[in-house]
């Protein structure tokens, strides 16, 4: 008997087949973008499609992801810690249970839920969480998909490091120039306009449906069509000092931010904007504007599937979750990359680097890969016209309460009203540790306060209440932090609270423990650390 069958065996309520007033839910994910990249969130950038979804809608001012792009699309999957998961790292098969590189058996993803409870369940854009070892979206519950292996494909003609990445179309490799695809195109738009397919295909079948886009924007190689870079040009001579300070006043005057909290200081190794030759202030401004391209173009896609679901009669009882999957990258340093004849095109290489990232984190610590906030904050956004109820004053747009993305999984199988399955078989599946969030959206009931966990390359991290214990890199020092009074994390508590710091320690190490963590591949010629 097939996993699927037997987890439709598990699953399938028959009552719940004739429930009509079930949401559709959409799970946009973005890849690299900062905490403060979008408006609502306190960017420069105009994304009018966002600010109207936040402004009818809700926000999360204390949303978590897992701090990289694998961990936590595995973790927004099936609901469980990543290393649960069994990408505890990226996709490589590290021989360790947490880190095998792939979707274990003893998970199941959300559209294998949804999908025998009734939904028609889609996906389309980056996959990896295991495509190169057979985990493919087609195996996992999704009965519709367009996706890449991995991600880094933004132009249907790209070149380069990512152009040789292969597209597959419901299971079968098809070609980027596909005249179904209409090329050339642009993959941020392709994505939506695949999914509104994919829509219609459920709307046709009278079923509710699960899409989750998975955009390959705004990773590295930066790049966007010239006509919107164009827009951009010049637009950020002002340089990350200046911006930063304006993205900290939006986030102060919308209460996204407390005022108690510090805007972290610009790193040294960062230069200040005003000791830049012209040569220089210029290259960094090119490589931004077309950074801003990618989440303009992003947000226009937001804007052509919020429009495809009014016209279709199905945007009032549809969830949509928009949020990144983790912080701003600093990959490539203080110079970033800028390579290619024309930098920005299809065929060129751009990362913006560390300097621009300090500025897409506004107003945390760190970046992409770390614990601290400015790698695991994310924005998310909530839109559901029917189930979110009007904001009675403008203040509730912003809900504090910390959550994470183990919590989607318990969110949707709720809404759903479906069951997460105990065994498929005679496999065990791992309990989901999420909560589901249709309490803080909807303002009924509660939302009880619970421990959240992190662990990536040796970074740590756990969180209670407004305690955080956060730790840069194996063998480094912990560091303690009262987020209510510091979410920025300027003044370190853990030596003045030594008692504190051992509580916290010892439970993420009980977590770790029990959670895949540990055994931890041990970096051939290195010798593990202290945890």
């Amino acid at each position: 008997m097939s996993r699927l069958l037997v987890l439709g065996l598990v699953l399938l309520a028959p009552s719940l087949l004739f429930a009509n007033d079930r949401p559709n839910i959409i799970l946009i994910m973005v890849d690299d973008m900062g905490f403060s990249d979008i408006g609502p969130y306190g960017s420069e950038i105009p994304t009018p499609s966002l600010d109207a979804l936040a402004k009818d809608g809700v926000c999360f001012s204390q949303f978590y992801n897992t701090g990289r792009c694998c961990p936590t699309r595995a973790s927004l999957l099936t609901g469980l810690y990543s290393h649960q998961a069994g990408i505890g790292w990226m996709t490589s098969d590290q021989g360790a249970p947490g880190y095998r590189g792939q979707l274990s058996d003893d998970c199941v993803t959300i559209a294998e839920v949804l999908r025998h409870v009734g939904y028609f369940t889609a996906m389309t854009g980056k996959w990896h969480v295991g495509f190169e070892h057979g985990t493919v979206p087609w195996k996992r519950g999704f009965d519709r998909s367009l996706n890449l292996p991995a991600g880094g494909i933004h132009f249907s003609n790209q070149t380069g490091s990512k152009g040789g990445s292969k597209l597959y179309l419901n299971g079968q490799e098809v070609s980027r120039d596909d005249p179904q695809f209409d090329p050339p195109w642009y993959g941020t738009d392709m994505w939506t306009r695949q999914g509104v397919k994919f829509i219609d295909e459920a709307i046709e079948q009278d079923k509710p449906f699960f899409l989750y886009i998975a955009h390959t924007a705004p990773h590295f190689p930066c790049m966007a069509p010239e006509e919107t870079i164009a827009q951009f040009r010049g637009k950020y001579m002002q340089g990350w000092d200046k911006l930063r300070e304006e993205r900290y006043a939006r986030q102060l005057e919308s209460g996204l931010i407390d005022k108690a909290w510090q805007l972290e200081p610009r790193p040294e190794p960062i230069p200040g904007w005003d000791s830049l030759s012209q040569e220089q202030k210029v290259r960094y401004d090119d490589m931004m504007a077309i950074y801003a391209a990618m989440i303009v173009e992003i947000d226009k896609s937001v804007g052509h599937l919020v429009a495809a679901l009014k016209k279709r009669g199905e945007l009032d009882n549809t969830l949509i979750l928009f949020l990144s999957d983790n912080g701003g990258n600093a990959e490539s340093g203080v110079n970033g990359r800028y390579e290619g004849d024309s930098p920005g095109d299809p065929h060129s290489n751009v990362f913006i680097g560390r300097c621009w990232a300090h500025l897409n984190n506004t107003p945390f610590r760190l970046y992409k890969h770390y614990n601290h906030e400015g790698g695991i904050a994310t924005p998310l956004i909530a839109h559901w016209p029917k189930g979110i109820p009007a904001r009675l004053e403008e203040s509730s747009q912003w809900i504090d309460t910390p959550t994470h993305v183990i919590d989607v999984m318990s969110t949707c199988v709720d809404l759903a009203g479906a069951k997460y399955p105990e065994k498929i078989g005679d496999r065990a599946i791992t309990p989901m540790p999420g909560q589901s969030l249709k309490p803080l959206l909807t303002a009924q009931g509660s939302f009880p306060q619970r421990a959240l966990f992190w662990e990536h390359e040796g970074n740590a991290a756990i969180r209670i209440g407004n305690d955080k214990l956060v730790r840069q890199g194996l063998g480094r020092g912990w560091e303690l932090y009262d987020l209510s009074k510091d979410r920025t994390e300027q003044v370190n508590l853990a030596e003045s609270n030594p008692q504190k710091v051992e509580q916290l320690r010892k439970q993420w190490r009980d977590w770790a423990t029990s959670s895949d963590v540990m055994p931890k591949p041990e970096k051939k010629g290195k010798k593990k650390g202290k945890k």
